[in-house]
């Protein structure tokens, strides 16, 4: 009774009203979201931006702070300084003590940047020169130097400028300006405010947001900016609703010991759009809502029903259930389904016997190669190079050709994985080539290259080894010595890797028949014993790579012959199969 309570039905106009209750409680929920994370980036945003120009800012104060002890320093320690203020001094003197001077601020600026100029100006003797490469124009050099004659007459020129950066006009153009008195002596540091400023230029303050340097009074010394013109930047940041809605923030920092400010004003335009577009999904998430309820009031009855008939249909079908009763439907695509299901039925039943049966030729393939690579001959040819050894007490190249057997046939006989590392599989032909040059001695030599690291890259097992011992087997022989190469690449068509592996040979070549069949994919005559190896390999990529390896024979045209092999990469096993 209390089932049936619990699995009691409702009309779907109730559950009409639940999922209407829903859109308007996820729209508020979206909306106030909405408006808190555009406030919290806004004030992340802000305040990234404000310990941004903090940060410049310390460093200019550090650089400011001595730039003027320097100044200081050298008006009244250094003795070229004192030897150019000296009345009667000779002009040889005199020219050395300058360039000394010149050198000092020459090597200070290309500490700070080229932005930085200094003069040096002695009142007594009417002296102002520029003592470090500067740009400015002459006309600008002779203003300023008018202006600093004009500055350094004042009484008040200790307090106003000594330790302070305070701004100038020269030429139309705003400059920032240090003078270091001392007696009648002065140096003078001189930079650009647009120059002071570039840096924090480089930083996203929006599509109208742009730095400026402002003065105590607030006025603009730097050039104007983009979207500069007509703005009229909030001051502060308010933590309040009505916040979200200004379109620009104003950050402004001070300089230590100077009479002008760091103004940044941030264009946060973005967020507003953000806002608007969220409005606007939020609304076509309701209509879309209302509009479902309406199609599944209309559509229920002859819809809903015969899906659920549908339904159970599918639900036998995936127990393996015989009873299947597949009724009609007033619906043509369900009727359609029916017997299409019927028929997939049928299909699954025949696939299932095909991997089955593709598998057991699989499983067949492995072992006729395994079976291929337990070479009796090759052993026993082995046992006896040991034993001649032994003979002639070669203890060490004993020691080596038993160690390179013993790893040849562990890597023969280890675990039957479909893939093995490239590296490992190139190890394993290099032993077999030392163990055949104890045998052969001078007949051949080989070469073993590959353009980068292989790691990562796997390759079937022994499947190198086949096509090595078709050419120590076929083309070495007593009248010329045999050269065997063996080279590794990657290449990459279409962002997908692939192992390109060639192996080629200075012996006879293929014979044309046997070239000629493999071009075409026709399979070679193995009733004597022959082709065997080469048959299973290709057989085996074709089974593992389905159709994605590329296997390339051929005779060049200097001799020899050449097998290229193209295998994807990287490939991954699961439950006995690649992929």
């Amino acid at each position: 009774m209390v089932k049936a309570l619990n699995n009691k039905p409702y009309p779907i106009r109730h559950y009409v009203k639940i999922m209407l209750f829903i859109s308007i409680f996820a729209l508020v929920v979206d909306l106030v979201i909405s408006f808190a994370s555009i406030f919290i980036v806004k004030q992340q945003s802000t305040r990234y931006l404000q310990d941004t120009a903090n940060l410049y800012i310390r460093q200019i104060n550090h650089d400011f702070s001595y730039i003027n002890h320097y100044m200081g320093w050298t008006l009244a320690n250094d003795e070229s300084v004192k030897i150019m203020d000296t009345p009667g001094t000779d002009y040889v003197d005199y020219i050395k003590s300058s360039e000394r001077v010149h050198k000092r601020f020459n090597e200070l600026q290309k500490n700070y940047g080229q932005e930085y100029n200094f003069f040096f100006y002695l009142k007594d003797q009417d002296f102002f020169q520029n003592y470090a490469p500067m740009s400015l124009s002459y006309t600008e050099f002779q203003e300023l130097k008018e202006q600093i004659v004009s500055l350094t007459d004042s009484k008040n020129v200790y307090e106003t400028f000594y330790s302070n950066w305070n701004p100038i006009l020269v030429q139309d153009t705003h400059y920032v300006i240090n003078i270091v008195p001392y007696h009648n002596r002065y140096l003078i540091c001189l930079i650009s405010a647009d120059d002071l400023v570039r840096p924090l230029q480089e930083l996203d303050l929006g599509e109208d947001g742009f730095v400026s340097l402002v003065d105590a009074q607030g006025a603009a010394l730097t050039s104007p900016g983009a979207g500069e013109a007509g703005a009229k930047p909030l001051e502060g940041v308010k933590a309040s609703l009505f916040s979200l809605s200004q379109p620009r923030t104003t950050v402004t920092e001070g300089f230590s010991n100077a009479s002008f400010n760091v103004q940044l004003v941030i264009q946060f335009g973005v967020f507003e759009t953000i806002m608007i577009a969220q409005l606007l999904i939020m609304l076509l998430f309701v209509l879309l809502t209302c509009t479902l309820s309406v199609v599944m009031l209309y559509f229920k009855k002859k819809v809903l029903k015969p899906i659920q008939n549908f339904s159970e249909n599918v639900r036998r079908i995936h127990e393996d259930s015989e009873n299947l009763d597949f009724m009609s439907s007033e619906i043509i695509e369900l009727e359609q389904v029916n017997s299409q299901f019927k028929h997939l039925i049928e299909q699954i039943k025949k696939f299932k016997i095909d991997i089955y049966e593709q598998e057991l030729e699989k499983q067949r393939i492995q072992l006729d190669y395994m079976k291929l690579q337990i070479n009796p001959h090759f052993f026993l040819n082995c046992l006896t190079n040991i034993y001649s050894m032994a003979q002639m007490q070669m203890f060490k190249e004993i020691e080596y050709m038993s160690l390179s057997t013993s790893k040849y046939f562990r890597y023969i006989f280890q675990s039957g994985d479909n893939l093995v590392r490239l590296e490992d599989e190139i190890e394993h032909v290099r032993i077999y080539l030392e163990i055949q040059k104890h045998r052969y001695r001078d007949a051949f030599s080989y070469h073993i290259g590959h353009e980068q690291e292989l790691a990562g890259l796997t390759i079937p097992p022994l499947v190198l080894q086949t096509f090595i011992e078709n050419a120590v087997k076929y083309a070495v022989s007593r009248d010329q010595v045999l050269q065997i190469r063996l080279t590794v690449s990657l290449r990459v068509e279409d962002d997908k890797p692939y192992a390109v592996i060639r192996i080629s040979d200075t012996g006879p070549g293929f014979p044309e028949d046997v070239l000629d069949k493999l071009a075409n994919g026709k399979p070679l005559d193995q009733s004597e014993g022959k082709h065997i190896g080469i048959m299973n390999t290709l057989q085996r990529l074709e089974l593992l790579y389905h159709h994605r390896a590329q296997v390339e024979f051929s005779n060049p045209e200097g001799g020899g012959a050449s097998v290229a092999l193209t295998l994807p990469q990287p490939l991954q096993e699961r439950r006995g199969d690649i992929r």
